[in-house]
């Protein structure tokens, strides 16, 4: 294997994450990038470590989200780059989010589920807006009469909320089950706003009056980076 300096492997590792239209795992880099080159799992990982390091104080920074690595500007940054995209921004209804919440929360997690929790039927324009969205998916069937679909999140999700993994969650045990659990969904509302500046593809997202279960206006065609 050809050997390649400690410096260059910085550069080649940090160039391929910043071209790149998805987050690179350390595995995708290895079957890429780094193919015949002497570059073992340890020596990426390093390396990794040192380029999260570098970007630690500036305003563009390497986070690791489900899918691997990615290059993405700070959450506190927002209020000012949003103002480079003035698109109208998708609008989802408060049934919506809690429903995504309840299933990031409870998954797998069954429609009829999540009706008992919320005390209200969930719609089907919400459960195909959040699937077509990329958020959730249906892992299986609950063996019961009906075998209702079991549905959960995707990488998908936690790669647009900037999550590793759903531990990263904010901590509960009740999500939305009463009105308690308002301030809770919040920090998934609030989540969800701050991230939308950070990728250019992705604009803000909203809630509307609590009444409605349906986006208001047609989404835009989306990228998830």
């Amino acid at each position: 294997m050809a050997k390649i300096s400690r410096v260059q492997l910085k550069q080649l590792i940090e160039s391929a994450i910043f071209v790149a239209d998805e987050p690179l795992s350390q595995e995708r880099l290895q079957q890429t990038v780094l193919e015949g080159l002497a570059v073992s799992k340890t020596m990426l990982k390093d390396v990794l470590a040192e380029l999260k390091l570098d970007y630690q104080a500036r305003g563009i920074q390497l986070v690791e989200v489900a899918s691997g690595y990615r290059f993405q500007s700070m959450d506190s940054l927002s209020p000012w780059l949003s103002k480079l995209w003035q698109e109208q921004a998708p609008r989802y209804s408060r049934a919506s989010l809690e429903t995504l919440s309840l299933i990031a929360y409870r998954q797998p997690i069954t429609r009829g589920e999540i009706e008992d929790v919320r005390g209200v039927s969930v719609s089907s324009q919400i459960m195909k807006t959040l699937s077509e969205r990329g958020w959730i998916k249906v892992v299986g069937r609950k063996e019961v009469p009906g075998r209702p679909a079991l549905y959960a999140t995707t990488k998908a999700f936690l790669d647009y909320f900037s999550l590793k993994s759903l531990s990263d969650l904010p901590s509960s045990d009740e999500f939305i089950a009463s009105s308690e659990s308002e301030e809770q969904r919040k920090q998934l509302l609030t989540l969800t706003e701050d991230h939308e500046s950070n990728t250019q593809e992705l604009p803000s997202i909203t809630t509307e009056d609590p009444a409605s279960d349906l986006p208001d206006g047609s989404e835009q065609p989306e990228q998830l980076h």
